[in-house]
């Protein structure tokens, strides 16, 4: 009787034993050519070194083995050397494995091809592609296989040129751009280098679409933001997999789209459909947009249900879900109970930590970040340290902070670390020392750089750094309109109504429209309600604003003037005060008090920046009327309690 192999040994031994060598009670040249096969392949799969495959490689070229089974064995031999871990044999090896065999045989070719793209630089398999063009002579009929390597190779690369390269070539030299697998990977290939239409192209052409052509698509248009073709094809699949389930979840939160993206997540989980890391990762991502607390524990609740409790990636989301729905202290307790964190869990604890104004505490847990725990800092880690020194003005720390972020961890400054300083200067009122950091920036400033200088000339008054830091705006962001508001508002502020029309006047010329000013509200039930300024078509309207006259009216009894300087418009003071009215976040705080009462907690989202009349309004209310008040805008989040903010006036 002739044994094949021995027995199994166990998996502990497995690890660290080297692969067994080949056995047999006859000598390998006596096996029946089938057995000898078999046992080759059994030892090709099961090596894990470089030099047990050369060995291997060694015997499958002297051994007497059948026509049909060279070229099979070759093969699987060049796909466990790509299996193998870095360092890769070298691609001259793998020439030679493939030149074992002549004639030069296809699924050779295609195992070498893949070989390429797997263990080398990008784009190398086109070049093993023209060589092996070149050597056959027309010697080599490709299969379809052999031209997947090359579309992934472009797509990995990011080049569109290299796809139409290999969309070029499976056509001349292959003829094989009507087969499904060939037409998925060039659909793959287009997605990955952004061309949608090229994309489109070859699935509209396709004779048989299945569920990757289908899922590929979708993927293509939710990536580039265009989710109302991503719907259209999402409604067409005869077959929705996780992936299409997953790249409209994600593509709506990563479009501002929060609520569709919570509605495609509710029905998924209704369907009984498996969930995963990304999905999971996609709609917090969303609540984290809205500020929806009850369905922030819905999807926390979800997230322990399918497995994901100790997830470092999902509990690193989490806690910035919470954070952004104002539970800053639920953040903290799932930080606190992750068994595992990393430099993006501390950063997101921090950055949350930031939002709120407890930078005391962030500063706190920095330190314990690289002193107990020695987790090494990023980027994003001095983003929200920096933060939260702008948001508590204390200068002195960030100061400290942005010097150590270079000197001890070797993190060159960006342009967001420097938008942070400058934001920090000009909150504290030193805008010509923030100006003077802008000029003397290391790297080329951007937007958001430009744009703190311009907030900070509106808060402390000065028209002549805004003017500055508004023309460099207006080149970098040309369509950005807030920028353009935001000098009017400084220079209407300043009463200089002669330049606030002529800014009015550009903003006319290059058709740009104001964002209009929104919140949200949570109801009891889960339901967010969305309100506009000057908004009449709730369903409640009548009843909001006869509530919020009553209101304004108890608030003047106890002291409340309208802060009038917060409408720039040139309008009559009766005017200015009927417009602080209709602001979206009192319409919000209005529906909130009548649906929960007094002695509550209210939270609302708002899409801009609170103004200075609302923020005293907010403060006063929850003296008044007994509740604590959470808003937050695009800045910071503010908890008003007893007739005071926790931001301290650093807004």
């Amino acid at each position: 009787m002739v044994h094949l192999v021995r027995p199994r040994p166990s998996p502990a031994l497995l690890l660290h034993a080297p692969p067994p060598p080949l056995s047999s009670t006859l000598p390998l040249p006596l096996l029946p050519p089938p057995a000898l096969a078999s046992l080759l392949l059994a030892a090709i799969d099961s090596s894990t070194s470089l030099r047990h495959l050369r060995s291997l490689h060694a015997l499958l070229v002297r051994l007497p083995l059948q026509p049909h089974s060279l070229p099979y064995l070759l093969s699987r031999l060049l796909r466990r050397l790509a299996a193998l871990p870095p360092p890769h044999a070298p691609l001259p090896y793998a020439l030679s494995v493939f030149s074992a065999h002549s004639p030069p045989d296809t699924f050779l070719a295609a195992a070498l091809l893949r070989f390429a793209f797997l263990t080398q630089l990008p784009l190398s398999p086109f070049r093993l592609f023209s060589r092996l063009l070149g050597s056959a002579r027309g010697e080599l009929p490709f299969l379809p296989f052999a031209f997947s390597p090359l579309a992934k190779s472009a797509a990995a690369a990011r080049s569109l040129c290299a796809a139409e390269a290999a969309h070029a070539v499976s056509i001349l030299v292959g003829g094989f751009d009507k087969h499904r697998f060939v037409e998925n990977s060039l659909i793959g290939a287009y997605v990955a280098c952004g061309d949608v239409s090229a994309a489109r192209k070859v699935f509209d052409e396709m004779v048989v679409k299945d569920v990757i052509s289908w899922t590929s698509i979708v993927v293509a248009y939710s990536r580039s933001g265009d989710m109302g073709s991503a719907e259209e094809v999402f409604a067409q699949c005869p077959v929705k997999d996780l992936v299409a389930w997953t790249a409209m979840v994600t593509g709506y939160a990563q479009n501002s789209m929060p609520m569709k993206a919570l509605e495609v997540f509710e029905r998924m989980a209704t369907l009984g459909m498996g969930i995963d890391e990304v999905l999971l990762t996609g709609a917090i991502s969303a609540c984290a947009q809205l500020g929806a607390v009850k369905r922030a524990a819905w999807v926390k609740e979800t997230a322990e249900r399918n497995g994901f409790g100790n997830n470092v990636v999902v509990g690193s989301g989490l806690v910035d879900m919470f954070a952004k729905c104002g539970l800053i202290d639920e953040a903290h307790n799932v930080f606190d109970g992750m068994q595992e964190k990393n430099v993006y869990t501390y950063s997101s604890m921090i950055v949350g930590l930031a939002a709120h104004g407890r930078a005391t505490e962030a500063i706190a847990l920095f330190k314990d970040m690289v002193r107990r725990a020695d987790v090494v800092p990023n980027h994003v880690t001095f983003i929200g340290l920096l933060t939260a020194c702008s948001h508590a003005g204390m200068v002195r720390d960030g100061r400290y902070y942005f010097a150590q972020m270079k000197d001890k961890y070797g993190i060159l400054p960006s342009p967001d670390h420097y938008t942070c300083m400058v934001d920090l200067l000009g909150r504290a009122g030193l805008v010509d020392e923030a100006f003077d950091l802008v000029r003397s920036m290391s790297v080329e400033p951007h937007g958001g750089v430009w744009g703190a200088l311009l907030g900070a000339c509106r808060i402390h008054g000065n028209t002549e750094v805004a003017k500055v830091a508004a023309e460099h705006l207006f080149k970098l962001e040309p369509e950005s309109i807030g920028n353009y508001v935001l000098l009017s508002n400084t220079l209407a502020s300043a009463g200089k109504w002669d330049e606030v029309s002529k800014v009015r006047k550009l903003m006319r010329s290059r058709r740009l429209k104001k964002d209009p000013a929104v919140s949200w509200f949570e109801g009891r039930d889960g339901l967010v309600h969305q309100f506009f300024a000057g908004d009449n078509s709730h369903p409640r309207t009548n009843e909001i604003k006869k509530a919020l006259l009553e209101l304004v009216a108890k608030l003047k009894h106890a002291g409340y003037v309208p802060i009038l300087s917060s409408i720039v418009y040139d309008v009559s003071d009766g005017e200015k005060e009927r417009l602080l009215m209709g602001h979206s976040e009192k319409l919000a705080l209005l529906f909130g008090l009548l649906t929960l009462g007094s002695r509550c907690t209210i939270r609302i989202v708002k899409n801009l920046r609170i103004c200075e009349d609302c923020h005293l309004f907010m403060r006063l209310v929850s003296r008044v009327e007994h509740v604590e008040i959470i808003v937050r805008d695009n800045m910071r989040f503010h908890h008003f309690k007893d007739g005071e903010c926790a931001c301290g006036g650093f807004w």
